[in-house]
């Protein structure tokens, strides 16, 4: 009997790549046995409502279709849930990080062949206060980046946009100060920023978190203290390599739970987007939602018994 999936996408996502190749995507699910509705998101927050409704409706499989914006927001409509079906996903976004964490393709046929095959992988979710995140949490100047590049040029110029605005804030960068408070560290620094990771792949840094696993039980705690400009370009070129975590201006652990305070206005970036603002708890639900993999296995996930299905 053919399942039921509901397709969740965002119209807007990649070049509005998703509106175009609709017909064919559906055609190519029915085809490998996968009964699909669609919904298309019409703003902020739509995606998650759509999710909650696609588990109170009983659908088989949900498809997130679009960036990880479009991503996070239907992981915090099924994160409450207590039946939650498996997740796949179409990589449409200008930033894919956490699909390319899962190396599931950008090509919309290989990403449909992965989602008709439904071999899944069960990942930890990240929760910040009453918000959920799969792949990044983090505060500070260069973290606000994200979400202050408007979408139309984020489409327009990809990548670069962000490397655009952040040269741009350069010479603005400011330390934060915060409290640190885990079973791991008790801290009060002044920071330029802070990092939860729970993938490997990060804002297109690759090896900002080497040894973060999505099925650990745990977060990857990247701190970067405060430094001048000149430090922060090193340490950062040193990140794109993976070099950084043995700079003195680095403190890196893992963790389950984390507090973080701060006198300042500290605002959240949540899988690139804009999350709400210090005081935060984070914490995170081990083994939580299963998501469709390339059965070959990826680079953020660590074999453990009862992780396939």
């Amino acid at each position: 009997m053919a399942k039921r999936a509901r397709l969740i996408y965002n119209p807007t996502s990649g070049r509005e790549e998703m509106k175009k190749r609709l017909p064919d995507v559906l055609q190519r699910l029915e085809r490998g046995g996968l009964e699909t509705s669609t919904h298309a998101t019409i703003g902020e927050g739509d995606a998650t409502l759509a999710a909650a409704d696609a588990v109170q409706r009983g659908f088989d499989l949900i498809i997130a279709a679009g960036g990880d914006g479009t991503l996070n927001e239907v992981i915090n409509g099924m994160a409450e849930k207590p039946n939650r079906p498996p997740l796949g996903i179409m990589p449409l976004g200008t930033t894919n990080d956490f699909a390319r964490a899962l190396n599931i393709p950008k090509k919309w046929e290989a990403a449909c062949d992965i989602i008709i095959k439904q071999f899944t992988r069960t990942i930890d979710v990240g929760k910040m206060n009453h918000k959920y995140f799969i792949n990044i949490a983090g505060g500070g100047s260069m973290t606000e980046l994200t979400y202050e590049v408007p979408s139309k040029l984020k489409t327009m110029l990809g990548q670069l946009a962000y490397y655009m605005k952040g040269l741009e804030k350069l010479p603005r960068l400011r330390p934060i100060e915060v409290y640190i408070k885990s079973p791991q560290m008790d801290m009060h620094e002044e920071v330029m920023l802070f990092l939860l990771a729970n993938s490997n792949s990060v804002a297109g840094f690759e090896k900002l978190a080497p040894d973060a696993s999505l099925n650990d039980g745990l977060l990857d705690v990247v701190i970067l203290k405060k430094c001048n400009l000149a430090d922060f370009v090193r340490i950062a070129s040193a990140a794109l390599r993976g070099d950084h975590l043995n700079d003195p201006h680095i403190i890196h652990f893992q963790t389950s739970q984390l507090q973080v305070t701060s006198p300042d206005y500290v605002q959240i970036n949540l899988d690139g987007e804009f999350g709400g603002t210090l005081p935060s708890v984070f914490s995170l639900l081990p083994s939580h939602i299963d998501i469709i993999v390339d059965e070959s296995g990826n680079s953020s996930y660590r074999k453990r018994s009862g992780g396939s299905r």
